[in-house]
């Protein structure tokens, strides 16, 4: 009897390759793929395609284009200018409209009411209770628990889901932190006078918290979400040393996304709010210098640095209505202020500053060693230093693949580009294998966060 066609002789068949349907989350959300979006840079979204498993022939079938069409177009010897040809891309590839200028299309809605997909490695029933529609207001409303004892527990956990972020990545913290988010907001439906300014206070702290972790993990849409919740619910609570906070944090992610004038602008508002304590004052003012940095302005952003090191230095009367501050030391300055070295053309300078402050950083910032460990290496393939920027980067490849940063994975990305051009080193082609690996294991086991049905839920 003939063999089937693909099949060997008292073999099982092989599994069929299951193309991806479109961009993993970190890539979605990466600032690479959001910039070339703006632009209407497709050369640079096949390419991004490509790292997501999307090849060149796929691309074409899905979008509608000849293979020579899309050869053209990643070599940049075509632009698309057509906004049907767009439309075709957005569809093809499933990247939302609204990146691309267009509006909404069909099949975001349709996935948006439709089933959801399980996270990689979770079973059936872990997958329906993490997208399971949130409590109803009546059921809200027959909890018997005091708002006031809610808002004192989830606020004396803080601290612990700080340093649990902090060593062990946001992806271990974010599934705990939400479900009390959940709960803080559930209480806030029906919670009036002094209870409802404490759960204001710590329902914005914790918004922020959730939204850095979102933030982390690359997921910027969700971590402006929470942020926007944060400062809705410090205003409504007058903290205004929250406010400030917030509005440093969202100077933060305009940095990701390298809006310097934005950066500046959100930073000096920051500053502007009344009777801030120094290190917050600190923190805001060498974002301030970032922004200054993006802008390529060097005299200022250094002169902002001096300042943000000078408040930095000052004592601390203790924490500003529970804002954590406590990291901004002048350590945590300089380290921000070697970022930005490379980008203002030092990179020597920014080698030997994150050297220094590497040595004394405390083992519980696992997490942000990480990023400062991919930001020297990528320092290294500034200064052409392509053998020490591998062995460092090898360090922060280490820590990411158990904390999931995407903070390092985009650092890293860069210095994987840089290098690869020295591929035929040993030591190189094995860092790129590695990076590989772990990229699309990182790209895969994330699901894409689903904030909208808590939204709709608190509205």
């Amino acid at each position: 009897m003939p063999t089937p066609a693909g099949l060997v002789s008292g073999a099982l068949p092989m599994p069929e390759y299951d193309p991806p349907a479109g961009f993993p989350a970190r890539l979605l959300n990466s600032e690479d793929m959001e910039a070339a979006c703006r632009a209407r840079d497709f050369a640079t979204v096949f390419r991004l395609a490509k790292r997501a498993g999307i090849h060149p022939a796929l691309i074409g079938r899905r979008c509608l284009l000849t293979p020579s069409r899309v050869a053209e177009i990643l070599k940049g010897q075509r632009k698309v200018v057509d906004i049907q040809v767009v439309e075709r891309i957005a569809d093809g590839l499933r990247i939302p409209g609204l990146m691309l200028g267009l509006a909404p299309r069909a099949w975001e809605q349709e996935f948006t009411e439709g089933a959801r997909p399980a996270p990689p490695g979770s079973t059936e029933a872990e997958a329906a209770d993490e997208f399971a529609p949130a409590p109803s207001d009546s059921a809200l409303a027959e909890e018997t628990c005091d708002p006031a004892f809610v808002a004192d527990l989830v606020a004396s956990q803080l601290t612990q889901h700080y340093r649990c972020a902090d060593f062990f990545g946001a992806r271990h913290t974010l599934p705990p932190a939400t479900h009390q988010m959940r709960t803080l907001a559930g209480c806030l439906v029906t919670a009036t006078g002094p209870r409802r300014t404490a759960l204001l206070r710590t329902a914005s702290r914790m918004a922020e918290f959730v939204g850095w972790l979102h933030q982390d993990l690359g997921h910027l849409a969700s971590a402006s979400y929470w942020s926007d919740r944060s400062m809705e619910w410090a205003q409504e609570a007058a903290d205004d040393h929250m406010q400030a906070y917030v509005l440093f944090r969202k100077s933060n992610q305009a940095a990701i996304r390298s809006q310097g004038a934005k950066v500046v602008s959100l930073a000096r508002a920051a500053q502007r709010l009344p009777d801030l304590p120094p290190r917050l004052k600190a923190l805001a003012a060498q974002q301030e210098a970032q922004g200054y940095s993006l802008m390529r302005n060097s005299r200022a952003a250094h002169a902002k640095f001096d300042e943000a090191l000078a408040l930095a230095s000052q004592p601390d009367a203790g924490p500003a209505s529970g804002v954590d501050t406590s990291y901004c030391t002048p350590e945590y300055v300089e380290i921000q202020r070697a970022t930005c070295r490379s980008g203002l053309g030092e990179p020597e300078k920014a080698i030997a500053a994150f050297q220094a402050q590497l040595a004394g950083l405390p083992p519980i910032y696992r997490n942000d060693r990480g990023v400062y460990l991919a930001r020297l290496a990528r320092a290294y393939t500034c200064a052409g230093e392509h053998g020490q920027a591998v062995g460092t980067a090898t360090q922060a490849l280490t820590i990411a693949s158990q904390t999931g940063s995407a903070r390092t994975m985009a650092e890293l990305t860069a210095v994987a580009d840089a290098v690869r051009a020295h591929c035929t080193d040993q030591e190189v082609s094995t860092f790129l294998a590695r990076f590989e690996t772990i990229s699309n294991r990182l790209s895969t086991g994330h699901a894409q966060p689903q904030h909208e049905m808590l939204a709709t839920w608190m509205s």
